[in-house]
């Protein structure tokens, strides 16, 4: 698949630097893992873009990039950050989406997650799956737990644990509820857990 792979310029967002947790990195490796995208550097673009109108095509053309996003992360009062990106084309030098989203710190993952959900849907034409959660089985020692993580294994949290086998953990299917066997009482009995 990596001859049809397409090359997306991810210019590290303005600003972002300022918190710890970056987002154009998220978005970038969310892509990457899709399969259907091929990271290509900005590296020695000056100064980097991060506004539509700072984009200068012929650069990331030059680099063999078709898209390019960019994007800035602005302090809004004390708890708030205020997210903008824009997805262009490269080729036909037009903007394929703009977003801003105004968040705080602890949603940075997920505000990312949905940036990535958005390019891939503008560039694929198929819906990203990027914001969506999964759950697994983990053993540590004798203790089983049922963690449930973003979509690319990041912000685990333990929904249930137990010194008894833990097994085959599935969603409802409007994703408030999960279901799961668990052996606690010598026998396999199933459990049905609000996310809430």
């Amino acid at each position: 698949g990596a001859g049809t792979t397409v090359p997306i310029a991810i210019v590290p967002f303005e600003n972002e630097a300022t918190w710890p947790l970056g987002i154009s990195g998220i978005v970038a490796g969310d892509l990457q893992r899709s399969g259907l995208f091929r990271q290509v550097s900005e590296a020695g673009i000056a100064p980097r873009p991060n506004r539509a109108e700072d984009v200068k095509f012929g650069d990331f053309r030059a680099r063999g990039a078709d898209a390019v996003v960019v994007g800035s992360m602005r302090a809004q009062g004390e708890a708030r950050v205020e997210v903008r990106f824009a997805l262009f084309d490269a080729v036909k030098e037009t903007q394929l989406a703009a977003m801003t989203y105004v968040v705080t710190p602890p949603q940075f993952r997920a505000t990312a997650h949905r940036i990535a959900d958005v390019i891939y849907e503008k560039l694929t034409g198929d819906a990203g799956v990027f914001s969506t959660r999964i759950a697994y089985i983990t053993k540590r020692g004798a203790r089983f737990e049922l963690l449930v993580a973003d979509a690319d294994g990041g912000n685990p949290q333990a929904i249930v644990g137990s010194n008894e086998p833990l097994l085959s953990p599935s969603w409802s299917p409007d994703g408030s509820r999960i279901a799961y066997v668990s052996l606690e009482n010598r026998k396999p009995v199933i459990y049905v857990q609000a996310m809430a």
